[in-house]
């Protein structure tokens, strides 16, 4: 009887590559799995490992699987990183990324350089960037979190945090900006610390340089920085509750606006600054690749999300004044709202100061060679500040575009 699995072919593949296979009689491999994206240059697949996906990738002395069986669907995986168990699928794992056994990642994730979980850590639509550190017992889906400078101070999750994304009424419009892009991106801002057994109730935007309380549960944005933030606990009561009653509907949509806006400006900086050091590593085009379908598929969610909440409006306006215009405006021009981020960027808001940024940037570049990471940190302050201009006048000019479509929600006022 033959014992081998059905997979055997693409195993024996994998072995004459050179890929480090301890136990191959353990693996599946699906037969759409292109071998040829799987480097031969110091990865380990460790017993247990389940490989599915003809758009997975996995780079250079990326280990799989060491403490407990892994199931791969689609991912990019960069250069050394780390998967010790669990399931991934459609995401994106740069240079050193890790996640610890029983980790969760579901689609449209993108964790970036050093970029790491503890044991048990559940994401889906996330987007961590460099240096960004989960504890364990977390469930962090619907946000995305910047802040923090290199390994030894970067912005963390505490044990047992919850992103709260799903409402009484059925809604996810629910994405929180912890940081943001265009200062985020920079590698030079305050870290954010969120206290253990504690959580946020999205949509929430948080400032940089926060320090949460353990056990606080945040309902409101706190975008001043450089606070302690103790949280402050409901007193026990009943009271009567009325679903779909969206009381503070300028807030949700502003802050799903903001976050689709942050995010076409993560695209552009996938376009203009991040693809060179990508073709520079192995499979590097496929990874970019990967980075640009991520934003992709996080735009999609957030504006079918959007969607979904606004067929809830009445279609004729109500009795209830003020809230009934709000309502009834969202659903009759959800779909030119939605417009707005699901067509290419027109004539690039800041192109002037993009180019001038990007003129500094290869500059520097070109007299100091290196590292993505390093070479953003190297930036001198005026330089990283008018890239930051750039990506926030993106932010701003999507945000004004928005806001011109729904008077009614009196949104991004000062």
């Amino acid at each position: 009887m033959d014992l081998r699995p059905r997979c055997s072919s693409k195993i024996d593949q994998l072995i004459q590559r050179g890929v480090n296979l301890p136990n191959p009689l353990t693996l599946d491999i699906g037969e759409e799995v292109r071998v040829e994206q799987i480097s031969a240059r110091g990865v380990i697949l460790y017993p247990g490992c389940r490989i599915y996906g003809e758009k997975t990738v996995i780079a250079s002395g990326a280990r799989i699987g060491y403490e407990g069986p892994v199931t791969i669907e689609n991912c990019q995986i960069g250069p050394q990183v780390e998967l010790k168990g669990g399931f991934f699928k459609e995401s994106l794992f740069l240079e050193k990324a890790s996640m610890g056994l029983g980790a969760q990642v579901r689609e449209g994730c993108i964790l970036e350089e050093q970029a790491s979980g503890g044991h048990c850590v559940g994401l889906k639509q996330t987007i961590l960037f460099p240096f960004v550190t989960l504890g364990s017992l977390i469930n962090f889906c619907d946000c995305l979190m910047a802040g923090g400078t290199g390994r030894q101070d970067h912005s963390e999750v505490g044990s047992s945090y919850i992103h709260f994304n799903f409402t009484p009424d059925g809604d996810k419009t629910t994405p929180s900006l912890i940081g943001d892009v265009p200062r985020g991106v920079m590698l030079n801002q305050r870290p954010i610390f969120l206290g253990g057994q504690g959580g946020i109730i999205g949509p929430l935007r948080m400032g940089y340089g926060n320090v949460v309380a353990a056990g606080a549960i945040l309902r409101e944005d706190i975008i001043e920085e450089n606070k302690l933030i103790m949280g402050e606990p409901y007193e026990g009561r009943i009271l009567r509750y009325e679903p779909h009653r969206y009381s503070g509907l300028p807030r949700i949509v502003q802050n799903n606006i903001l976050y689709l806006a942050n995010l076409i400006a993560l695209e552009q900086w996938q376009i203009h600054v991040r693809r060179p050091f990508f073709t520079e590593q192995e499979f590097g085009e496929l990874l970019h690749a990967g980075a640009m379908d991520k934003l992709s598929i996080a735009k999609q969610e957030r504006t079918s999300r959007l969607r979904a909440m606004a067929d809830k409006m009445p279609a004729t306006l109500d009795h209830s004044g003020r809230t009934g215009t709000r309502k009834k405006e969202l659903r009759d021009r959800v779909s030119e709202l939605i417009g707005i981020f699901s067509t290419e960027l027109p004539a690039d808001p800041g192109a002037e100061e993009r180019d001038r940024f990007l003129e500094s940037f290869h500059r520097q570049r070109a007299e100091h060679p290196g590292v993505y990471v390093d070479l953003i940190r190297s930036l001198p302050a005026a330089v990283t500040e008018s890239g930051s201009r750039w990506l926030q006048k993106i932010v701003d000019a999507l945000c004004h575009q928005a806001s011109a479509l729904l008077p009614s929600l009196e949104m991004f006022k000062k």
